[in-house]
């Protein structure tokens, strides 16, 4: 059973990659999601912070993710690059969700919506930028 938690995660990658792909506006995009059926079984607060939060600082958390991978953002597919971006932000700004669920849901993100092994990539990459923007968590939880 999907958590309200995870339907909002759900909405936002949706919503991201509606902002990557069609360049709507982040505004438009929001009042799109909350006439889609379900919309209410989704922790609509949750959804918003993500998809909002994301947008506002894709420029900087692209920033931080591209030393982390093997390839340009650019070449990236776009379930992907949004996954890591909705990962990165919540791993930076929603410090009250351990590391291990932020990851272990953008996995679940990636396997649902991704490539065949994207879950493995995007596993990876989170699993690196954690350990720099949550390093005495990651630290505590691995000794």
């Amino acid at each position: 059973m999907k958590t309200a938690r995870h339907r909002a995660r759900e909405l936002a990658l949706q919503s991201l990659y509606q902002w990557q792909i069609g360049g709507n506006p982040a505004e438009d995009i929001v009042q799109q999601m909350a006439e889609v059926e379900g919309f209410t079984r989704a922790d609509t607060e949750y959804f918003t912070r993500l998809f909002r939060g994301t947008v506002a600082e894709a420029a900087a958390l692209d920033d931080e993710i591209a030393p982390l991978i093997d390839r340009k953002l650019r070449e990236l597919s776009p379930i992907e690059h949004a996954i890591l971006l909705l990962g990165a932000y919540e791993l930076k700004h929603a410090v009250d969700v351990p590391y291990r669920a932020v990851i272990n849901e953008a996995v679940e993100l990636a396997k649902a919506y991704g490539g065949t092994d994207g879950y493995k990539f995007v596993n990876g990459v989170l699993d690196k930028l954690a350990r720099q923007l949550r390093a005495g968590e990651c630290t505590t939880v691995r000794a």
